[in-house]
């Protein structure tokens, strides 16, 4: 039986007996932390009566925070569970979200008396859970089973078959660890269709943490072959008790493989990865960081103090550095931060040296101010600043956008407009609401063919007057999503579209101007990955996912902003900055690289002025220095080297192809064939794998991906036709173990998204 904390009981259960509550038959069962779905917590009754919870205290590790008491009626079954569910129980008190180095503590209605706890240092991939419930250790489970048993089998899954390879090759199948730990898979049992094959791992057999062991059909693995028709089965060690099986009725024309990693779906792959990431159609897989390991503090040590949240880069218009502007949330704070030598400060003049207090426009309430943004880059326009909810009543939902006026030397600002979308999200949790924002012009989102949610056919400023020039996105933290809104002077606002993630929370969005894409990111529940969305006949798609830079830790990274490209170096990288909401080490403000191309310098000078356009962005990454291409006639079968990629694909679709581990962190660059077009340079990814985007404008037919090495030496080449384009989708799920794994399948790209950021009015 199952109770849930604010919902109704049923009826049958309130007229069972019920006795006081005791400490001892009372444990923590399950932790979701990390925002898959909400954080919870399940209880378990591990006696043989039920028990009365009501008024018990629940509360985390932090000391700031009050307890929520559980509302009457809160009722654990004997032998049952019982899930405080901070969905249905923010109104109410649980307001606090669960960390990723955090407790959860349960205490009596005195108030005092523990009964149960448990603490973690770092999110679990899926949850923690107790295995066997009620008496065993906490490890991280493979499933998520709020409110019901947990699931205690051994986090190992069937990854990856091949029953049909090259001549001379191996049938082979290859497992996965989806746990935090090391597994010994000593003693499984491998079968096929026929229970009298069986393979036994031998001794010694282990799979690391997110970890591949694949076994092949040879002397020294199993003896018996895949059919055409059959399955794979994989047994504890008892031989009887089934972990995981895939079955199948006809020869993959590549493998069958999960997409994504452990956690997904068997599907047909675009080539085989034995013991690697897999490669699939339609999935953008983690690639490394385009820009460089390192990331280094920029503020001087305890200069914020924690709570730093969004940031936003306003350019200089020149090589001379930028402005950050940069929110806090605890206190509700807006700072301008401006470069001093190789270090970053609050900007010492008109009242800028402690940040300036935000408040509503009424003049009260401190403003839990989440993101930043500047309209048409340049912050005489007005601040937008998004935010949870008033601090001052801080268990009440308030998403809100508001703007500022920084003109003044004022060292608190009141706001001008405020736009509060609260009808817009009922049941959104007091501190699961707007994170980040960034904004777009209307006449870049017009020239791309934006699609309008509410309209069903293409954007139209006319349709929505006194908004201004451009549109605002907002990434909900509750929601995992960013949504598109046109915002009118008087208040009112009018959702333009939606877009899911592949994460479990949206920490920040920005609009790249240089790139003509939208970053969207995760903090430390996913890794610290960032995905990059791109504008396709009219929405903006998923094209790439990037790990975090390889040098700087997991950590609370709630703010992103990446500066123009006309700060590009010498070198060939422009700064990017990062927020750490818990002041790690002391410092909250990080600087790392990112590729770009440095506008060209005329060597006389113009005799008679000019005006200059507006840039046309590039609809791809910036170029790392590749080089040109090789002849068509140097495409032979001889040369097709180790590159491999799906057989068709979709004008204007993105196409991952496949080099090899070998080549992973080595800058490539693509080519398309008959008459070469650049498909970009690229950094291979840990997979040894490269995404690219068909031009949309290519002719329908049989194509050729040639890539090249950073000399432009031929690495290989692949077939592939192309037809013509009837809109692209990628389709797929969130998973905190797929993100882990290595690779997501990102979401299914609903709505539209914006473009960049040039012009611009005020409200």
């Amino acid at each position: 039986m199952i109770a849930v904390a604010a919902l109704l009981v049923a009826p049958a259960l309130l007229a069972t007996p019920v006795q006081a509550a005791e400490p001892a038959p009372l444990v923590i069962n399950e932790v979701e932390s990390n925002g898959d779905d909400t954080d919870w917590v399940e209880v378990f009754n591990t006696g043989t009566t039920a028990l009365d919870i009501s008024g018990y205290g629940f509360v985390d590790g932090d000391p700031s925070h009050e307890s929520y008491l559980l509302p009457a009626g809160s009722i654990v079954p004997a032998g049952g569970f019982f899930v405080i569910d901070q969905a249905t129980s923010t109104a109410d008190g649980f307001d606090f979200g669960l960390g990723g180095a955090d407790s959860v503590n349960l205490v009596a209605a005195d108030g005092t008396t523990p009964v149960a706890s448990y603490a973690w240092s770092g999110h679990a991939i899926v949850t923690y859970g107790r295995c066997p419930d009620g008496t065993g250790a906490f490890a991280d489970t493979t499933v998520s089973t709020k409110g019901a048993p947990n699931d205690c089998a051994m986090p190992v899954k069937i990854n990856e078959v091949e029953s049909n390879p090259a001549s001379g090759e191996n049938d082979w199948v290859e497992l996965i660890n989806t746990s935090a730990a090391t597994i010994d898979v000593s003693g499984l049992v491998l079968r096929d269709n026929d229970d009298t094959h069986a393979y036994v791992f031998p001794t010694g057999s282990t799979i690391a943490v997110g970890g591949y062991l694949a076994v092949e059909s040879a002397p020294t693995g199993f003896d018996f072959g895949l059919g055409g028709a059959d399955s794979v089965r994989l047994y504890a060690a008892d031989g009887m008790t089934l972990i995981d099986s895939y079955a199948w009725t006809a020869h993959a024309t590549t493998t069958y493989g999960r997409c994504p990693d452990g956690t997904g779906e068997f599907t047909t792959t675009s080539h085989a990865t034995k013991g690697a990431t897999n490669v699939c159609p339609g999935v953008v897989t983690v690639e490394a960081w385009l820009g460089g390991s390192t990331v280094t503090p920029i503020d001087d040590e305890a200069t914020f103090g924690g709570d730093l949240s969004g940031l936003d880069w306003e350019p200089s218009g020149s090589s001379v550095p930028g402005t950050l502007w940069a929110v806090q949330n605890g206190d509700g704070l807006l700072y301008r931060i401006v470069a001093e030598g190789d270090s970053w400060a609050p900007d010492a003049a008109n009242g800028w040296a402690d940040g300036k207090v935000l408040h509503y426009a009424d003049g009260t309430g401190t403003v839990d101010a989440e993101g930043v943004t500047v309209v048409g880059d340049d912050s005489s326009g007005g601040i937008y600043v998004s935010s949870e909810r008033n601090n001052d009543n801080s268990k009440v939902s308030r998403p809100a956008v508001l703007r500022y006026d920084v003109s003044g030397s004022a060292t608190s600002l009141t706001a001008t407009h405020e736009w509060n979308f609260a009808a817009d999200f009922p049941g959104l949790g007091a501190n699961a609401g707007l994170e980040g924002i960034t904004w777009v012009p209307d006449a870049f989102l017009v020239d791309g063919g934006f699609v309008d949610e509410k309209t069903g056919v293409v954007y139209d400023p006319a349709t929505y007057p006194d908004h201004g020039d451009g549109l605002f996105f907002v990434g909900v933290e509750g929601t995992a999503s960013v949504y598109a809104y046109a915002l009118k002077s008087d208040g009112t606002f009018q959702r333009i579209a939606t877009i899911a993630t592949p994460f479990a929370l949206v920490a920040d969005v920005q609009f790249d101007a240089d790139l003509a894409a939208l970053w969207v990111v995760c903090d430390e529940a996913c890794e610290g990955r960032t995905a990059l969305y791109e504008l396709t006949e009219g929405v903006f798609t998923p094209s790439r996912l990037f790990a975090r830079p390889a040098d700087m830790g997991n950590i609370a990274n709630e703010g992103f902003a990446v500066a123009d490209d006309a700060v590009c170096a010498a070198d060939g990288t422009k700064p990017t900055f990062y927020a750490d909401d818990a002041d790690t080490d002391g410092f909250s403000l990080r600087q790392g690289t990112f590729p770009c191309e440095a506008p060209e310098v005329p060597t006389e000078p113009s005799p008679t002025p000019t005006a200059t356009p507006s840039p046309t962005p590039s609809a791809t990454l910036p170029s790392t220095g590749g080089t040109g291409p090789v002849p068509p006639s140097e495409l032979t079968d001889a040369t097709r080297g180790p590159v491999s990629g799906p057989s068709s694909a979709t004008a204007g679709s993105t196409v991952t192809i496949a080099l090899g581990a070998q080549y992973a962190g080595q800058t490539v660059t693509a080519w398309i064939y008959s008459t070469p077009v650049s498909l970009g340079t690229h950094v291979v990814s840990a997979a040894g794998s490269i995404t690219v985007t068909v031009p949309a404008s290519l002719a329908a037919g049989a194509h050729r991906i040639a890539v090249l090495d950073a000399q432009g030496a031929l690495i290989g080449w692949t077939d592939i036709t192309v037809t013509a384009a009837k809109g692209l989708a990628v389709t797929g799920a969130d998973s905190s173990s797929a993100l882990i794994a290595g690779g997501v399948l990102l979401a299914a790209g609903v709505g539209a998204f914006l473009l960049r950021r040039r012009r611009a009015a005020s409200l």
